[in-house]
């Protein structure tokens, strides 16, 4: 019997404030700054934006009705955990991830030194090899809420592929 490929494409963001005082995930790599995220969970915006990614390339809704921020057994959760809830379903729906494309956008700290551990964790998660991720870091140029250090955000373009049997095909 032959296989079909079946390809989807899934972009995720996600966007947290800044507050003194609370310990910065990104990528589920603690990240050493006086400054952390605001949120029901962790906070890591890597995280929930690629989460978000994968969810949409499946048509699986968002990481909002997977995990919603109202419900208290997601205080404080770590979002490696959460994403590994969502590969378990990729896996077991014949899925599997070809690239990962993500974006970092923070004015502080400086992520550049940190993006290869970045990068080997996210692999891991996604159950793929390193090369198959990307990891860029911008600042905001001192402009707006990223500029300011009020905030942090990530975004995430994630390629899926699934291969499924062509009956037409013996």
């Amino acid at each position: 019997m032959g296989y079909v490929m079946n390809l989807r494409v899934g972009l995720g963001h996600d966007t947290h404030r800044l507050e003194a005082g609370r310990s910065l995930i990104i990528g589920g790599v603690p990240i050493a700054h006086d400054k952390g995220c605001v949120a029901h969970s962790d906070g890591d915006v890597l995280l929930h934006a690629l989460t978000d990614a994968i969810l949409g390339a499946a048509g699986w809704g968002d990481i909002g009705e997977w995990f919603p921020d109202t419900d208290p057994d997601f205080q404080g959760a770590d979002s490696a955990i959460l994403l590994e809830v969502v590969m378990n379903k990729v896996t077991n729906s014949g899925w599997r991830i070809v690239n990962a494309d993500c974006i970092l956008f923070a004015q502080r700290p400086k992520l550049s030194p940190q993006k290869e551990t970045i990068r080997q964790r996210v692999a891991e998660l996604l159950r793929v090899e390193p090369e198959r991720v990307n990891i860029k870091a911008k600042t905001g140029e001192k402009v707006g809420p990223i500029g300011r250090e009020e905030a942090i955000c990530a975004e995430v373009v994630v390629l899926m592929q699934q291969s499924l049997p062509d009956p037409r095909i013996d």
